[in-house]
């Protein structure tokens, strides 16, 4: 859009991810959800990296490794969070910003440091997470550059950050200012463990019209509606939000856009190494396309070969030049 400055801004978790391989006995040793996300408190989280096996730092946040996806996609970006101001904060900003997104929210001085998530990836490529939100939690309404979320054409929220009261008032400000401005509002649900907690305001602020573009797995889809069956879940919620895209692993996936309706295949892997920031990057995927006024198959096919390559890897950031990589996808 002409009149914008960027195409999305995020609100989510800053996040500094800390990625181990592990077999499938460490995971039921330490008594961890496989294949979810729970989160943990600061000592939770250093019970939990004095298990881990060597290694990888990486910056994370849902909501920052879907703009870190349309970044390599030429998408203009920004992104609202809060660090602390110590090295884990220090790490996530400069990557950030490496990234090519911008990222002014002012660090916190006090207590409690960076938020981390300790990923225990078994030989699968399952993740299980455990995060330790730390400062993200505090994200207050007045960190916000409201003259910014205003020139984004699209606000993208994640689920995830609307658990901790104060980034929850955050974000509803947030969702205010940008209706206001005549922009689009897009959610992720994140995690069924979240709609259990905030399904009433998801349900309600979809009823009330605020949500513009709603991604959802299969499993939140289920929880969000009640509805075992998939397409019992998705009539459900089809009518009432004018785009929603919902994700099923190796299904693939569906998209529903003001009563058109789209599916796509998964993109074949030769290998899944690792699924953290899979659901991320098929956001960011479909996104690009969908700001680019793409048609609906199109972005889900952008959502499935972003996904695709993020699971080939370790880690919940694209490793390959996404550009050249949708040019020849996409031929």
């Amino acid at each position: 859009m002409s009149d914008t400055k960027y195409d999305v801004i995020a609100i989510g978790n800053a996040i500094v991810d800390i990625i181990a391989s592990c077999e499938d006995e460490t995971i039921a040793k330490l008594g961890l959800n496989r294949g979810g996300m729970t989160l943990v408190d600061a000592e939770g989280a250093d019970t939990l990296y004095a298990a881990m096996g060597q290694a990888t730092e990486k910056s994370g946040g849902s909501a920052a490794n879907t703009l870190a996806g349309l970044a390599q996609l030429g998408t203009r970006c920004a992104f609202i969070g809060q660090v602390a101001k110590d090295q884990f904060g220090e790490i996530f900003a400069h990557d950030i910003r490496a990234a090519g997104i911008d990222f002014d929210t002012p660090m916190r001085d006090s207590e409690p440091p960076t938020g981390r998530c300790l990923i225990f990836v078994t030989p699968d490529g399952e993740r299980t997470m455990n995060t330790f939100l730390g400062a993200g939690q505090f994200l207050p309404a007045g960190a916000l550059d409201e003259d910014v979320i205003a020139s984004g054409a699209i606000l993208y929220l994640e689920g995830y950050l609307w658990d901790p009261e104060e980034p929850r008032r955050a974000m509803r400000r947030a969702i205010d200012v940008a209706r206001k401005a005549g922009r689009k509002v897009a959610f992720t649900a994140s995690e069924s463990f979240v709609i259990d907690r905030h399904g009433d305001d998801f349900r309600q602020m979809i009823e009330d019209g605020v949500i513009d573009i709603l991604f959802v797995n299969e499993h939140e889809l289920a929880t969000l509606t009640g509805e075992a069956d998939f397409e019992a879940g998705l009539a459900k919620v089809a009518g009432k939000v004018p785009v929603l895209v919902a994700t099923r692993s190796a299904k693939g996936a569906v998209a529903v856009a003001n009563g058109a309706r789209a599916e796509v295949a998964a993109e074949p892997v030769d290998k899944v190494v690792d699924t953290t920031g899979a659901g991320d990057q098929f956001a960011a995927g479909f996104l690009a396309g969908h700001v680019a006024g793409e048609p609906l198959e199109r972005c889900l096919r952008r959502g499935a070969i972003a996904a695709s390559e993020v699971i080939s890897h370790y880690g919940p950031r694209p490793e390959t030049d996404m550009q050249a990589l949708m040019a020849a996808k996409l031929a």
